[in-house]
C-alpha cells in the first residue's frame, strides 16, 4: 500500500494538515500523511456506531495493528496500517503515543462527562498534542522542536474542540470539564449557561497563552509542515474570549479557495 492512499484521505477528512503536509519534502509526507489517517482512522471509531462494544472492538483493533507493528510482525494489510509500519520504521517513532491516542479516543466512545480538569488536560494532550509530537519526531526534530509543537498542537487542539462544540453537543458528547456539567438538551436549546461561558473563556485563554508562547519559542523551519495547520486556532481562541455564544452558532462553512489563500500566506512567511 501507498502513503498516497493516505494522503487522499487526510485531504478529505482533515484538509488543514492535508495543506501544512504538503509543504513537507516528499519523504516527509509519506510519514506525515499515514499519521495522519491514522488520527483519523481513530478519531471516527466512536462516531460510526451506537454500540459502545462495537467502538470498543474497533478501537481494539487499532491497538493490536500497531502492537504488531512495534513486535516486529508483519503489517495487517489496510490502507493506512501498511504506510503506518514503514512510516514508523523510517522515523523511528515512539510508541507510547500512538498508544496513549487510542486509549483517549475510547472517553469518546460512552459521552461521560471528563471527571475532573486533569483528565480532559490529558485526553487533549494524548490526542492532538501527541498527535503533533509524533509529526515532529517523524521531520526529525529533537526534543525542544518536538515539546513546541506537542504545545501548540495541544492548544490549537482546545481551539478546534471548540469550534465543535455545536455538533459535539448535538451528539449527546460532553466535550469540556464542569464541576456541574451541562446537559446537551440545555446547550441545544439556544441558552449558554454563564457556567459554561466562564468555563469556555478561561479554558480558550490558557490555550491562548500556550499557543503565543510556542510561537516565542519556535521551531525549526523544517519541523513548520507539522505545525502549520494550527495557523487558524488563534482567531477561534480569541472569538471564543469575546463571545463564547458565537460557539453555539451555525459555522459559517470557510470556502477552500479562502482555505488555501489564507495558508499561502502563512507558508510564504513561515507563519503558523
Amino acid at each position: 500500500m501507498r502513503w498516497t492512499a493516505c494522503a487522499d484521505l487526510v485531504r478529505s477528512g482533515d484538509p488543514d494538515r492535508f495543506l501544512a503536509a504538503m509543504t513537507a519534502p516528499v519523504e516527509g509526507r509519506a510519514r506525515l500523511f499515514p499519521l495522519y489517517a491514522f488520527n483519523l482512522e481513530v478519531a471516527k471509531v466512536p462516531w460510526v456506531t451506537s454500540e459502545p462494544m462495537l467502538a470498543e472492538i474497533r478501537l481494539q483493533w487499532w491497538r493490536d495493528a500497531v502492537a504488531e507493528i512495534y513486535d516486529g510482525k508483519a503489517a495487517r494489510r489496510h490502507e493506512v496500517v501498511e504506510p503506518l509500519a514503514q512510516a514508523i520504521c523510517a522515523a523511528d517513532l515512539p510508541r507510547a503515543p500512538f498508544d496513549a491516542l487510542v486509549d483517549a479516543r475510547s472517553y469518546d466512545i460512552h459521552g461521560d462527562p471528563h471527571p475532573s480538569h486533569e483528565h480532559f488536560t490529558a485526553y487533549i494532550a494524548a490526542t492532538a498534542g501527541g498527535l503533533g509530537s509524533l509529526a515532529a519526531h517523524a521531520l526529525g526534530a529533537g526534543e525542544a522542536d518536538i515539546a513546541t509543537t506537542r504545545e501548540a498542537s495541544t492548544a490549537a487542539g482546545i481551539g478546534h474542540l471548540l469550534a465543535a462544540l455545536r455538533p459535539l453537543y448535538a451528539a449527546n458528547a460532553h466535550p469540556m470539564y464542569l464541576e456541574e456539567p451541562v446537559e446537551p438538551a440545555e446547550i441545544l436549546a439556544g441558552e449558554l449557561p454563564e457556567r459554561l461561558a466562564a468555563a469556555i473563556r478561561t479554558l480558550a485563554g490558557d490555550a491562548l497563552i500556550r499557543l503565543r508562547a510556542a510561537r516565542r519559542t519556535g521551531v525549526a523551519r523544517s519541523i513548520t509542515p507539522a505545525l502549520a495547520h494550527v495557523w487558524r486556532a488563534e482567531a477561534t481562541l480569541k472569538r471564543a474570549i469575546s463571545d463564547p455564544a458565537w460557539l453555539l452558532k451555525e459555522p459559517d462553512p470557510m470556502s477552500e479557495a479562502r482555505r488555501r489563500a489564507g495558508f499561502a500566506w502563512r507558508s510564504l512567511t513561515a507563519r503558523w
